[in-house]
């Protein structure tokens, strides 16, 4: 900060002119009171040669008190004034414009409250009347030269400001008392020149920029947005935030939405409002327990992405694949989204990648999951809503919670917030970029995407989740790769019929003439077979005939059967169903299937099929 821009804000705000009182230092000035004339600062510029630079200090009459009140580098004892009414003011690059203004209204409320008036002793005249009480200008007191037309309602609301306390609280009760005051003033003075001020109010403006604001505030009222000082647009802002021009805290939070897309959203405003503006449209909700829809919307957008990214990291088995690549993406960064995985194949590499993850967090044999060792917990620390605004507490908050999403909530007890979420000095980032680096590396190497990494320290804890990863999905690929046999039971005598057809096109006719002579004479070993039979095997002789026993007892001696079916002329996947249907009955299930020309026992039903048969013999 330079000694300019005091000086500049001194006139700006006061009318105050910078006098040099001293033709033979003209390096020296002073900013005089505007209503007492006595020296508010002493000013003083000194070119050092040795540095070839222009050093600036000020003596400032704002009270010795204030030193150890802002402890700041820049405020000094004074240099040539003496009292403990006077402090210095060093200005460089580390001077802090709010700091130094602050003071200098401080000082010029303490030279208001210093004033007083003179009154002359009453005398006899020989003129008709009398001598009067007359108050008395004071000698170097600045006078403007015509009087500024100042609206009425601008004069009543510049009485309203309470001079004393520089506190914040004592600054904001200020701005809403003469806020709401002026709430339906309405003006017609075009907005003219700069105005830049931190955590501006009415009280730091000039009488012409206040007329120019409130005609910048009537013309945004009624939907017409134009440029005016970023700094004269905090105040509109700062009115919704204490309620003022709105019938509810909806309306203020729907007329600051309205404010960015009118006035943001057309390219004026500096490049921080809009980021300011939504912090405090969500601070603005929660303070006043508006619905968590209205919250979130106006919510911070990567503060939301965060806490939803983490969300489901934390709990990944509840969403899709999608879903948790997109939330890994966001914490791994682009590596992870660009890896050569994702281009061989890119659903099969996103599974993979969440797979890993799901293991990762499904170990139990760590003291944390891997969620904690990569972003901790939840940390709970006091809440300041609105705390850089000039926002005015006037009711206290009734005890509550106010949860905002699965990763963020607010707490008030007696008055003081706190919240509660994931905060970003507790994540092990390297941690995580790790599991991201040695997953990666892995899933090259096992889909062969060339371009393979280099193991480093930090990809290890990954090894053995990647590992069950891949593991699962080579099973996954040979169950896929086995055959399916479904069988439909119900068309089971369209297939004998058909097979039947298909079977006496082939036979030739000598072919035709044995098979109807071992059909014949097959019928009475049957019924033999059955009066042999010992008596646990009768329910097998009821549903089978010799030669489907003759083809299971075979089966569970691991012999081969295929002999016995080209002597009785018969295809495996026939005899497989003919068998089938008669067991259906008794099993339920499918017991014997036909693969690759041959048949084979269901494992899970051949104990069963021995008891059922009647033991192992053959004969």
């Amino acid at each position: 900060m330079e000694l300019s821009e005091l000086v500049r804000y001194a006139r700006d705000k006061y009318g105050i002119q910078e006098q040099h009182k001293w033709s033979d230092f003209p390096g020296f000035s002073v900013l005089c009171h505007p209503k007492t004339g006595k020296w508010a600062a002493l000013l003083m510029r000194q070119w050092d040669s040795e540095t070839g630079t222009q050093l600036e200090r000020c003596d400032l009459k704002c009270g010795r008190e204030s030193l150890p009140r802002f402890r700041k580098s820049f405020l000094t004892q004074p240099v040539r004034m003496h009292g403990k009414d006077w402090i210095g003011i060093i200005f460089d690059r580390t001077t802090e414009e709010k700091t130094v203004f602050g003071l200098f209204d401080q000082a010029v409320a303490a030279g208001n409250q210093a004033g007083f008036t003179i009154v002359l002793p009453e005398r006899r005249t020989v003129e008709k009347g009398g001598y009067h009480e007359t108050p008395l200008p004071f000698a170097g007191m600045n006078r403007p030269k015509e009087k500024e037309a100042v609206p009425e309602r601008l004069r009543e609301m510049k009485r309203l400001f309470e001079y004393g306390s520089q506190s914040a609280s004592s600054r904001a009760e200020n701005f809403y008392r003469q806020a709401l005051f002026m709430q339906d003033y309405e003006d017609e003075v075009p907005w003219t020149g700069s105005f830049v001020c931190y955590f501006p109010t009415y009280h730091d403006m000039t009488t012409q920029q206040l007329r120019g604001y409130f005609t910048w505030r009537t013309h945004l009222r009624r939907g017409k947005f134009e440029p005016i000082s970023s700094s004269a647009a905090y105040v509109y802002i700062y009115e919704l935030l204490n309620g003022i021009g709105a019938d509810s805290a909806e309306e203020s939070l729907r007329k600051m939405q309205e404010f960015e897309e009118g006035f943001l959203e057309s390219g004026l405003g500096d490049a921080r409002m809009r980021a300011n503006l939504h912090r405090w449209m969500m601070e603005f909700a929660v303070l006043h327990g508006l619905p968590r829809e209205m919250a979130q919307k106006t919510a911070d957008r990567e503060m939301l992405e965060r806490d939803t990214a983490l969300s489901v990291l934390r709990t990944p088995d509840r969403y899709t694949d999608d879903e948790v690549f997109s939330a890994l993406s966001f914490f791994g960064g682009k590596k992870i989204a660009s890896s050569p995985v994702l281009k061989v194949q890119p659903e099969r590499g996103k599974h993979l990648f969440c797979e890993a993850w799901r293991a990762a967090l499904s170990d139990r044999g760590q003291q944390e999951d891997a969620f904690s060792r990569c972003f901790g917990g939840k940390v709970l620390r006091r809440w300041y809503p609105l705390a850089n605004t000039v926002y005015y507490h006037r009711e206290k908050v009734t005890d509550r919670e106010y949860v905002l999403d699965e990763c963020r909530r607010f707490l008030c007890s007696n008055g003081a917030w706190q919240m509660e979420a994931y905060e970003k000095p507790s994540f092990d980032r390297y941690r995580f970029q790790g599991f991201c680096h040695g997953t990666d590396l892995r899933l090259r190497r096992y889909l062969k995407t060339g371009r393979y990494l280099r193991e480093a320290f930090e990809d290890e804890w990954a090894a053995p989740y990647a590992e069950a990863a891949i593991e699962a999905d080579r099973k996954a690929l040979l169950e896929a790769a086995r055959p399916k046999i479904t069988i439909d039971l119900s068309g089971l005598d369209q297939i004998r019929r058909d097979a039947s057809v298909t079977r006496e096109s082939l036979l030739t006719e000598e072919d035709r003439r044995e098979y109807e002579e071992e059909q014949r004479t097959a019928d009475l070993p049957e019924q033999e077979t059955v009066s042999r039979a010992p008596e646990e095997n009768t329910r097998a002789a009821s549903v089978l005939n010799e030669i489907q026993i003759q083809i299971l007892r075979t089966l569970l001696e691991a012999g081969d059967v295929s002999e016995i079916l080209r002597k009785n002329h018969l295809m495996p996947s026939l005899a497989a169903d003919a068998i089938n249907e008669a067991l259906f009955d008794e099993f339920g299930d499918t017991v014997l299937i036909s693969e690759d020309n041959g048949l084979f026992l269901v494992d899970d039903y051949t104990e069963d099929l021995k008891e059922f048969l009647g033991g192992n013999s053959n004969e």
